[in-house]
């Protein structure tokens, strides 16, 4: 460990082109405030789609995006590159708790941001322990093949949502075809930053082609864009205070088992990628997500995590340095003070922000087969294959158990059993076609 909490920044200046700039080290001001605005455009699309899935106030879920990433800034001492988001995986947790039904401002927040506080404090709580002692316990308790099953099912989980919430008519259902070409074209057919870009720029091309079907060609609702002309251009987000009940406090807090996974694999990548060692920084990572996770919360924005499209900008521009996240982060308070621009957000319309949620969702399925992959997990294995085969069901199908007055469901079912059955099946894992073989010969 350093023996001061932040590092002193080296400067670095002249030719930039390929030179890779460590995260204790500093561009001058002019180039820090384009990279930091460029990662504001990174974090955009996705920190914008998560609170208006689940009814949050996008310009709150915005301006708590900047002040957690200045806290984490603060808490890991400025050594460990990253912004903080708003998490895909409440999600379906949140939709579960406040029955959402997917349009307009969610009346059940109140509910869901008491949850998100508990999913915090025990992400915290675990940082504090890492700190302590380490993370090969946690490597232990949740391998690779558990967090994989884990995400997947929650992707499965949020599937019917996401083809509910565009099944009103024919005319929504073609929308959301389209809106799903249109962020897979982004996907394909472009490189580089653009394509890392692919929810906020594919969005945006499926809102022309619906503006331009609808308020010109007159199928369809038209976009009502008199609400942008009345909100002021700087004002106060709407805050709403947490309500702590135990039945959403414990359906929400196992979230933290999954942003756990997501910022032990983002820290890792940037690891990598700088060739620095980032493990004494852990602790301090997992403190600072879950003191942003909580503080958002009790201001009525989302859960936060480490975010996957600012590593991918890193990756491509080969600049990690840590104060280029400050930039970023205060641009994106800026944008959170300004209800004209939440106004916009909201004239995203119905069949297009459903369309993104299909594919948002299957990326977050996606997503845990690819921790498969990079870990050569072995389902091969028998104790992988059942503990990984009953997860899923239990998440795609929502399984629910009832405890006494208490009801978990699918998503809480399927992390708790992922975890149970891998402890109890580990030491058990018979290779498959060694038991087929006997099978047969019975």
């Amino acid at each position: 460990m350093a023996n001061t909490w932040f590092p002193q920044w080296r400067k670095r200046s002249g030719s930039l082109e390929g030179v890779v700039i460590a995260p204790d080290e500093r561009l001058p001001f002019g180039p820090t405030l384009v990279m930091g605005l460029q990662h504001t455009v990174a974090m955009f699309g996705a920190t914008v789609l998560m609170p208006l899935l689940m009814g949050f106030d996008a310009n709150m879920a915005i301006l708590m995006s900047g002040i957690g990433t200045l806290l984490f800034f603060i808490v890991v001492g400025g050594r460990v590159p990253s912004y903080l988001g708003s998490s895909a995986s409440f999600v379906g947790l949140v939709i579960a708790v406040t029955g959402y039904s997917g349009h307009g401002p969610n009346p059940n927040i109140a509910l869901a941001l008491g949850g998100i506080i508990a999913c915090g404090a025990l992400y915290t709580l675990i940082g504090f322990l890492v700190m302590a002692i380490g993370t090969r316990w946690i490597e232990k308790l949740m391998p690779p093949v558990v967090t994989g099953a884990v995400v997947m099912a929650i992707g499965l989980n949020l599937a019917p949502i996401a083809v509910g919430s565009v099944a009103a008519s024919m005319f929504d259902s073609w929308m959301a075809v389209m809106t799903v070409l249109c962020i897979g074209a982004v996907a394909v057919f472009t490189r580089g930053l653009v394509q890392r870009l692919m929810l906020l720029l594919g969005l945006i091309a499926a809102y022309l082609i619906y503006f331009v079907i609808t308020n010109l060609l007159g199928w369809g609702k038209a976009i009502d864009f008199s609400g942008i002309a009345s909100a002021a251009w700087l004002g106060m987000p709407g805050f709403t205070s947490p309500v702590f009940d135990s039945h959403a406090m414990l359906l929400i807090a196992p979230v933290a088992v999954i942003l756990i996974a997501e910022n032990l694999g983002h820290i890792k990548a940037v690891a990598g990628m700088t060739g620095k060692n980032l493990d004494p920084y852990l602790g301090r990572a997992f403190v600072g997500d879950g003191l942003a996770t909580m503080l958002s919360a009790c201001a009525g924005g989302t859960g936060v995590t480490t975010y996957a499209e600012n590593i991918g900008v890193m990756a491509v521009t080969k600049i990690y340095s840590t104060l280029v996240f400050v930039v970023a982060a205060l641009v994106a308070i800026l944008l959170g003070f300004s209800p004209k621009f939440g106004a916009l957000i909201h004239t995203i319309p119905g069949p297009v922000l459903g369309g993104a949620s299909i594919v948002v969702f299957g990326l977050i399925a996606v997503a845990g087969a690819r921790i498969w992959l990079q870990n050569k997990v072995d389902l091969n294995q028998n104790g992988n294959l059942i503990m990984v085969a009953v997860t899923l069901v239990l998440g795609a199908g929502n399984f629910s158990l009832t405890f006494g007055g208490f009801t978990i469901g699918g998503i809480g079912t399927a992390t708790f059993g992922a975890i149970l059955l891998n402890a109890l099946l580990k030491n058990r894992k018979l290779d498959v076609v060694g038991t087929d073989a006997a099978l047969k010969d019975h």
